[in-house]
């Protein structure tokens, strides 16, 4: 009897109580670009409902300058334990060792659109005919400092032979919805990918620039080199990826990327 008050003794004592004990992960830390966010936010609180996990979300562009562009807040190892941008700029991150090798995966396919103040003339987007006409005759016009706004200004209006007339006159407008500068009126037309536009009040989506000058984004996952919530986080972009997203995915103006697309 003696012997096993002891042995009681021991195993409560502060050896024993030193062992580790495996804790599982409540918290998980995501970053995501403009094009995705409405997506995101619809499926973060799903997946919050469905694990009890928590999900802490902030947000930057998938390039630029800015202190809230994804790249330097990986660069200052902010609190992240994946991130949702553009691919082009996901697969610099997973070169430069930012992102863990193998987990880049598609999410969304995203399209450009066109927008006007509400109640503003509706100008003709049909045709690249039109859209050059349109340009040139606008006042004043935004585009993102993202994705879509780089290739609006340096290959768009080259293509279109109006880059010399429509670059004065036109804004890179950096980590603020494009949509919102056109309700404000502060331009009169404006450019950002349509999943972007759809949650901004106080403007009209005249349609999506014409296939000819079109050009598609896949918006991406990857989990954070420097996570220390590999598994979890993987298993997050797993959910995003799964066909149980693909109803979201589509309502906030993308199509789901059911496999690896061309950035």
């Amino acid at each position: 009897m003696r012997a096993a008050l002891l042995l009681g003794l021991a195993l409560s004592g502060p050896a024993f109580a030193r062992e580790p004990k495996s804790v599982a992960v409540r918290e998980l830390h995501v970053v995501t670009s403009g094009g995705f966010t409405a997506a995101f936010e619809a499926l973060a609180r799903k997946y919050e409902r469905d694990t009890g996990v928590h999900i802490v979300t902030e947000h930057g562009p998938s390039m630029g300058d800015t202190p809230q562009a994804i790249p330097n807040r990986l660069a200052r190892h902010e609190d992240a334990d994946v991130v949702i941008l553009a691919r082009s700029g996901l697969d610099k991150l997973e070169q430069a060792g930012s992102v863990t090798s193998g987990t880049v995966t598609d999410l969304g396919l995203s399209k450009i659109a066109v927008a006007v103040k509400a109640g503003a003339p509706t100008p003709d987007i049909s045709t690249p005919d039109a859209v050059r006409d349109t340009l040139v005759n606008a006042k004043s016009v935004a585009w993102s400092d993202s994705a879509s706004g780089v290739y609006i200004q340096s290959v768009m209006l080259d293509k279109l032979g109006i880059a010399d007339q429509v670059r004065p006159k036109g804004r890179m407008i950096p980590a603020t919805p494009v949509g919102r500068i056109v309700a404000q009126g502060q331009a009169e037309i404006g450019f950002q990918q349509l999943s972007e536009l759809k949650p901004v009040q106080g403007i009209r989506i005249i349609g999506l620039l014409p296939d000819s000058l079109q050009k598609v984004t896949p918006f991406s996952a990857g989990v954070v080199a420097y996570s220390p919530h590999q598994a979890e986080a993987r298993a997050l972009i797993a959910y995003l990826s799964s066909p149980k997203a693909y109803p979201i995915i589509r309502d906030s103006g993308l199509e789901p990327a059911s496999q690896k697309a061309k950035p």
